[in-house]
C-alpha cells in the first residue's frame, strides 16, 4: 500500500512566516487611528475656533500673509459646528471639507470593518478624474470662490477671527 501522508511544504526562499504579534498589530492600526482624531475633537470643543478668544494655535498663517481665504480657513470651525450638529453654518465654513466628511467616515469603517473583523464592506473606489475634479474645485473655491465680495460667493467668506 502507498503512502498517502502529505508533508508541509518548505517556505519560499525569503518568506518569512507571519507571527502572531504582527498579526494582531495589523488587526489594531485602524483603532490607532481613534487617539489622535479623538485628541484634534476634544482640543476643537475645548478652544471654541467660533468666539474671538485667541486659542494656542494663534491665527491663521495663510490669511496673515495675503489677507485672503486659503485651503484651510474655516475647516477648524466647520468641525465643530459639525460637532454641535449645525449642518448649514458647519457647510458655510468650509463647504468642500463638509461634503467629504461622510466618504472619509465610511472609509474609516470600512478599513475597521475588513482589518479588524474581517468583515468586507463595499469600498468606495473614486476613479482618478474624480479625485482631481474634486482638488480642482477644492482648490478653485477655496482659494478664489470664497473671496469674491458679492453673492453668493459671500456666504462662503469666513471671517478672521484673529
Amino acid at each position: 500500500m502507498a503512502d498517502t501522508t502529505t508533508y508541509p511544504q518548505p517556505a519560499p526562499v525569503g518568506a518569512t512566516p507571519q507571527s502572531r504579534r504582527r498579526g494582531w498589530l495589523r488587526r489594531l492600526a485602524p483603532l490607532a487611528v481613534l487617539p489622535p482624531v479623538g485628541a484634534g475633537i476634544a482640543y476643537i470643543l475645548a478652544f471654541n475656533p467660533t468666539d474671538r478668544i485667541p486659542d494656542p494655535t494663534g491665527p491663521c498663517p495663510w490669511h496673515l500673509l495675503l489677507g485672503i481665504d486659503g485651503p484651510g480657513c474655516g475647516g477648524t470651525r466647520m468641525v465643530w459646528h459639525l460637532l454641535h450638529g449645525d449642518l448649514i453654518e458647519a457647510a458655510r465654513h468650509h463647504l468642500l471639507a463638509f461634503i467629504a466628511v461622510p466618504f472619509v467616515v465610511y472609509a474609516f469603517i470600512q478599513w475597521l470593518a475588513n482589518w479588524t473583523f474581517g468583515v468586507k464592506l463595499p469600498a468606495f473606489r473614486p476613479s482618478v478624474p474624480l479625485i482631481i475634479g474634486y482638488i480642482a474645485a477644492f482648490l478653485l473655491y477655496s482659494t478664489v470662490l470664497r473671496n469674491l465680495p458679492f453673492p453668493p460667493f459671500d456666504w462662503f467668506y469666513v471671517e478672521n477671527l484673529t
